[in-house]
């Protein structure tokens, strides 16, 4: 499905990112399952002939869509430093803790040429996600590209030591869309952070609930629901061309996916209240419940995290999910 089919969908895409907590305390999975995955990842590759192999040169779909990202159920992507012909370039970024400097890189095509042009998706051109392996210090930014370099930077400071995972996620003009991923050793003493299974966060005075279960193999539906002061939240502000964002990384590997919200668009939600199309960017309001639906690829456990605006500001909500095989779920529902 390309972009503007994408859009007019629901008004934004959300991505939905699977990524590894190496290290992560209590938490190691076994080499033999991450080598399964892997095999079976590479095995969905070869097997699905619609889409490209990792050397083969872009492809445009029908429509000259972003394609990529809708077969993530079979073929998982943030899986690689390169893809489809494209490779992301080594970061560039401070080495030590508190020190202010610029995080940079470069997209390259398959005759190591600077990508410069981009299809806009989710109101722009790149989007950048950076976490520590265990799950902590979460950030989804929007670097700006030198249209003459084919450099994406923007200014930089880590708050910790450890190993961290960036991943661009793009589309080329004309090609795939695409999520390609690099590791980053920032200096320190540091100790992973274990995690423990939770539904509810307070963050900046907000108090954000989620509500759903995770069943791998399967769409689930999550619904994350946002109140302040007990009240619930009615004004969350269109950002990224969506009321809210989700975000979740899997333990034990790194991957990927795209996935839609539920429920009406800002797009949709400023026609219902104003009905003027004009303005609807600036009446559009939403929630204070947010629906997802979400397909884990396996069991295990999951780190989530929203994205919301309210008053121009965003704020990241963090959860703790375990998602059970689908057939231990019908298993259960049996009795």
């Amino acid at each position: 499905m390309n972009t503007a089919a994408r859009l007019s969908l629901f008004g934004a895409g959300v991505v939905v990112a699977f990524g590894a907590a190496f290290g992560l305390a209590g938490a190691i999975v076994p080499a033999e399952l991450v080598a399964g995955w892997q095999e079976k990842s590479e095995m969905n590759e070869h097997d699905t002939h619609d889409e490209p192999s990792a050397t083969a040169a872009p492809k445009n779909d029908d429509h000259g869509g972003h394609t990529g990202h809708t077969a993530a159920h079979t073929t998982p992507q943030g899986l690689s430093l390169s893809e489809n012909g494209y490779v992301l370039s080594p970061v560039q970024a401070p080495t030590a803790v508190g020190a202010d400097g610029e995080l940079s890189f470069q997209i390259l095509d398959d005759s190591g040429e600077p990508v410069v042009d981009y299809t806009t998706e989710h109101d722009k051109d790149l989007h950048l996600i950076v976490v520590r392996s265990d799950g902590t210090g979460f950030r989804h930014v929007h670097p700006q590209l030198d249209a003459g370099t084919g450099v994406w930077s923007l200014p930089w400071r880590w708050q910790d030591a450890g190993t961290y995972r960036v991943f661009a996620d793009f589309a080329p003009q004309g090609a795939d869309g695409i999520t390609l991923t690099r590791t980053v050793h920032v200096g320190g003493e540091w100790a992973p952070v274990a995690s423990s299974a939770s539904k509810t966060d307070e963050v900046d005075g907000f108090t954000v609930t989620l509500d759903g279960e995770l069943t791998a193999g399967a769409p689930s539906e999550l619904t994350l629901s946002i109140a302040r002061d007990g009240q619930p939240v009615t004004d969350l502000e269109p950002y990224l061309g969506a009321f809210g964002h989700l975000v979740a990384l899997r333990e034990g590997d790194l991957a990927y996916l795209h996935v839609h919200p539920e429920g009406p668009s800002p797009e949709s939600a400023a026609h219902d209240d104003s009905g003027d199309h004009e303005h609807s960017a600036v009446t559009a309001h939403g929630g204070p419940d947010i629906g997802f639906v979400a397909e884990a690829p396996t069991p295990g456990r999951y780190l989530l995290y929203l994205d919301f605006q309210v008053d121009g500001t965003v704020h990241t909500a963090t959860f703790v999910v375990d998602a059970a095989s689908a057939q231990h779920g019908a298993h259960d529902d049996s009795h």
